[in-house]
């Protein structure tokens, strides 16, 4: 069983870094990742939408992950995001991050095609069967990826031991509170709702505004675990 109090607190959402040449840069991976290291947050969430992962190709993205695990691996939590619009590049990319040692993976529903929910499942149970070993959190973004969890599927992915929780980022706050009672951990996705998501029972917070100003997100969850609200 997973320890599921490591994932708490302010993960930032890893941004895409590239060179003059529009190619990807490993030393601004490592530069940001020691950064962000440094600035004191909680892990990372690589390979999500603000790490452009829906436009790169499998390669690009085990190098970016490959130049982030050199440098956090072992000092914070770190969680892969390894979707891709086919099967087999997700299952690559999740083998690719169990490899290096990452806590997680995660991943959206495919996307385009609106498939049912045996479909939506079998998918992530594929991915998720390629690093049996890693924790795996289902990424809820319906506004982008076309597709909504629901408790339904949820419930059928529970039927997974790896499936630990949800990273959510629906914009009503209350879905929060939906997938806690259901049992797992959730990640409250959307910046903007960080101190309320805490409120409904949100573990931690996932977002791409966290990289440019984790201080102030971090004396945001500073303040709420003392239960300074105003």
């Amino acid at each position: 069983m997973s320890d599921l109090k490591k994932y708490q607190g302010v993960i930032p959402a890893f941004y895409a870094c590239y060179d003059e040449a529009g190619n990807i840069s490993p030393e601004q991976v490592r530069a940001l990742t020691r950064y962000l290291i440094g600035k004191g947050v909680n892990g990372l969430y690589v390979g999500g939408s603000s790490g452009e992962c829906i436009y790169q190709s499998v390669a690009e993205r085990k190098v970016v992950l490959e130049n982030v695990m050199a440098e956090a691996k072992g000092k914070v939590v770190v969680i892969a995001h390894v979707a891709c619009n086919n099967t087999a590049d997700s299952m690559e990319l999740a083998a690719h991050a169990e490899s290096l040692g990452v806590d997680a993976i995660a991943a959206i529903p495919p996307i385009y095609f609106h498939l049912p929910e045996y479909g939506i499942a079998g998918y992530w149970n594929d991915i998720s069967s390629a690093a049996p070993n890693t924790d795996f959190i289902i990424y809820n973004i319906p506004q982008l990826a076309g597709v909504a969890l629901t408790p339904s599927l949820l419930a059928e992915m529970q039927k997974n031991p790896r499936v630990i929780g949800v990273k959510n980022s629906s914009m009503p706050v209350q879905d929060i509170q939906m997938w806690k009672d259901a049992g797992v951990i959730v990640f409250n996705g959307p910046d903007e709702q960080y101190v309320s998501g805490l409120a409904m029972g949100a573990c931690a917070g996932i977002g791409g505004t966290y990289a440019v100003m984790p201080e102030l997100f971090l004396k945001v969850y500073e303040h709420f675990q003392k239960g300074e609200m105003e």
